[in-house]
């Protein structure tokens, strides 16, 4: 289906990633329950952020793309979608990601360029540095911040923001170094950096572990902060197993490890954060 093919190149799916933790940042920003007009800004913005993301990484990917096996039948290497209908959908997705941040406030506007670069310059940085998977977690970083600037529209007492963003960081780093062992053979015939290119599969997954903690000592650092009932602990409890697994099944089943998982992960933050009400 024509419709098919469009959801399946912007990978709409991997919204499940980011939204949660955008949301969270509105919600942890907010004295009082969000108003539909921001809820709704928020989402317009993130929808059509991701589409830009997603959008300019398969653009520029397109020829390694082609190489690879795991990923030549996607949607510019296979030709289901042309170069011109590409930077179409690049586009619209830019003006309507700038429509919803000026809608939301000026301030917002200003800023909204800063995660277009982010997501610009990361399908570059696997050309020249092992460290690329910081770029996919400093862009998803930007969304719990972006969030909580949404509501604030300031810098002012950016804390709980950053930190959040902070886990972000370290969190979605550590699952696209997951994602990455699945082209490790790849990329090191074709020159590509990466953490498995540069450490080997296992040390990588070493390496994801450290990340994951310290990603979930910055969220208990904001537990012990803003929350501390019950109800947090106990969610904060079922990350610390689900990191746990995630490591269990890292090198067997990087599906599960990779998307299924992280996208509990972040819905649990979410609800972590819709708790702070309940101390």
């Amino acid at each position: 289906m024509e419709i098919q093919k469009y959801l399946n190149f912007i990978k709409v799916e991997h919204t499940l990633f980011s939204l949660p933790l955008i949301y969270a940042g509105v919600f942890l920003a907010s004295k009082e329950l969000p108003t539909t007009r921001i809820l709704v800004l928020v989402l317009f913005a993130a929808i059509f952020a991701r589409i830009f993301a997603m959008t300019a990484n398969r653009i520029i990917d397109a020829e390694i793309d082609k190489k690879n096996p795991r990923t030549q039948n996607r949607e510019i290497p296979s030709g289901k979608i042309n170069y011109p209908k590409a930077y179409t959908i690049l586009f619209i997705s830019l003006v309507l990601y700038g429509l919803s941040a000026y809608m939301i406030s000026p301030f917002c506007l200003m800023l909204s360029p800063i995660p277009l670069v982010i997501f610009i310059i990361y399908p570059y940085m696997k050309r020249f540095t092992h460290f690329a998977h910081f770029g996919v977690g400093l862009g998803l970083s930007m969304g719990p911040l972006g969030g909580w600037i949404a509501v604030k529209n300031s810098f002012e007492n950016l804390l709980p923001g950053a930190l959040l963003s902070l886990f972000t960081l370290f969190w979605a780093t550590s699952f696209d170094i997951i994602y990455s062992t699945l082209d490790e053979e790849f990329d090191r015939k074709n020159n590509l950096k990466s953490f498995p290119v540069r450490f080997g599969k296992k040390k990588s997954l070493f390496y994801t572990s450290i990340f994951q903690g310290i990603s979930f000592l910055f969220l208990l650092l904001i537990y012990l902060l803003y929350f501390q009932n019950v109800i947090a602990l106990f969610l904060l409890i079922i990350i610390a197993i689900i990191y746990y697994y995630e490591q269990r099944f890292a090198e067997k089943n990087v599906e599960l490890a990779f998307f299924k998982l992280n996208a509990v992960v972040s819905f649990i933050v979410f609800l972590m954060v819709i708790t702070q009400d309940l101390k």
